[in-house]
């Protein structure tokens, strides 16, 4: 299973590392995904997404109504 947020489609960066040196080499900067189950209130039932931890403080500010609308929105669901 691919590390990607289901409802904003963030996935892994590619960067480097940077020794003191100068040296760089390849690295992947990964989502920090957390399976959470979240409460539909319109439809009475629970819902488990893997969601980004950026992605839970978004709920908490939004609601989880509004961030499902934008991520339909947008393609992501």
């Amino acid at each position: 299973m691919s590390r990607v947020c289901d409802l904003t489609g963030k996935r892994a960066m590619v960067g480097n590392n940077v020794s003191h040196a100068m040296n760089k080499t390849k690295r992947k900067f990964s989502v920090n995904l957390v399976k959470k189950r979240f409460y539909l209130a319109e439809e009475d039932r629970w819902v488990t997404l893997r969601v980004a931890a950026s992605t839970i403080k978004t709920i908490n500010k939004k609601g989880i109504a509004a961030v499902l609308k934008d991520a339909k929105a947008n393609g992501f669901i």
